[in-house]
């Protein structure tokens, strides 16, 4: 369950939950008079796992600057 904490209460202790927030991935609402207004949740890193999926994918391009696959739009005419 998502923990909630004031406004208020939030600003004079704001780093204390952001480590807490690091260290247990738990995301944290806050509130303005009861309505939550932000919510706080761990930096997730995906670009990692992209590249990998990628590797290898590219052998290699004997002309870069030249058109891939030219005959591929004939086919969508």
């Amino acid at each position: 369950m998502e923990r909630s904490v004031s406004k208020s209460k939030f600003k004079p202790r704001s780093l204390e939950y952001f480590r807490e927030v690091e260290s247990t991935g738990e995301p944290l609402i806050i509130t303005d008079r009861g309505r939550p207004v932000l919510k706080i949740v761990p930096f997730a890193n995906d670009t990692a796992k992209k590249v990998a999926k990628l590797r290898n994918v590219i052998i290699k391009y004997e002309r870069p600057d030249e058109p891939v696959a030219i005959e591929d739009w004939e086919s969508l005419k």
